[in-house]
């Protein structure tokens, strides 16, 4: 069982219910849950959040606003996971503590759509949990992606165009360094499953669940992204990229995010395809 370490309601009558809760394991995975406000019907769906922080800062509580807007936005039960950081825990730890929100939110759906997404780094970890659910065959209605980025080498055009957009390539290999040094051997779980760092990794995509690729036309990460949503359709996965007006890295934790209204528009339609 989780342990609810907070009083669940918060906020007026139309803001999202949430509470603090650890979901048990080995690792025990604090998570904060976020559930639409009951006036407005039974969620959705559900789905797991990993926040961005360059795999090493950020927590569920830094954002509280963001993940609360995402669930009021869009209807669905929001899951926000706080991974376990680097450098003191490395690859694949924080995709192992993705992965157990999954499984928890997968228990309680009871059929209604499970999706797993994050912003930034956040979104790295959510695509590679993504894979290893589509090897552990693990429906999911959706991998929602904001601004994720996919090159340890930071080698794309994009990253290059504006010496001063963030994140600057440097900080970002760095960044990459931390979480999974120089390409760490093939790492796999005890079931045989392998667990990527990146799916840039994977030698294919096929049977990955249907993905909402959100990403500024300006952001540095924008190449990684498209490219992403290249590979995702040549290999038959149904594919919604959005390129947000305005929208900048690290937008879902301002207050009028762009990205934020357009995934939880797109997760909002019954057909995520």
């Amino acid at each position: 069982m989780s342990l609810d370490r907070s009083t669940p309601a918060r906020g007026g009558s139309g803001a999202p219910q949430w509470s603090r809760l650890i979901l048990p394991g080995p690792d025990p995975v604090p998570v904060q849950t976020y559930r639409p406000a009951p006036a407005n019907g039974p969620p959705a769906g559900f789905l797991v959040w990993a926040h961005g922080g360059s795999w090493q800062h950020g927590s569920a509580a830094e954002w509280h606003h963001a993940t609360a807007s995402l669930a009021e936005r869009s209807g669905w039960t929001v899951i926000s996971v706080d991974y376990r950081l680097a450098p003191r825990h490395r690859h694949p730890r924080a995709v192992h503590d993705v992965l157990t929100a999954l499984s928890w939110a997968a228990g309680r759906a009871a059929g209604a759509p499970l999706a797993v997404g994050g912003d930034s780094a956040g979104g790295t970890l959510a695509a590679c949990a993504a894979l290893v659910a589509r090897e552990r065959g693990l429906p999911l209605a959706a991998q929602v992606l904001a601004y994720p980025p996919f090159d340890p080498t930071c080698s794309s055009p994009s990253y290059h165009r504006s010496p001063q957009a963030f994140p600057q390539a440097a900080l970002l290999r760095q960044a990459w360094l931390a979480w999974r040094g120089n390409g760490e051997p093939a790492t796999y779980d005890e079931d045989g499953t392998r667990v990527y760092s990146t799916p840039w990794e994977a030698p294919s995509l096929t049977g990955m669940a249907p993905a909402v690729l959100a990403v500024g036309a300006h952001d540095p990460v924008r190449d990684d992204v498209d490219s992403y949503a290249c590979r995702l359709r040549r290999d038959g996965v149904p594919v919604r990229l959005l390129h947000p007006p305005g929208a900048v890295h690290g937008d879902v934790l301002r207050q009028d995010s762009p990205v934020l209204d357009h995934i939880a528009r797109a997760i909002s339609r019954k057909d995520l395809s």
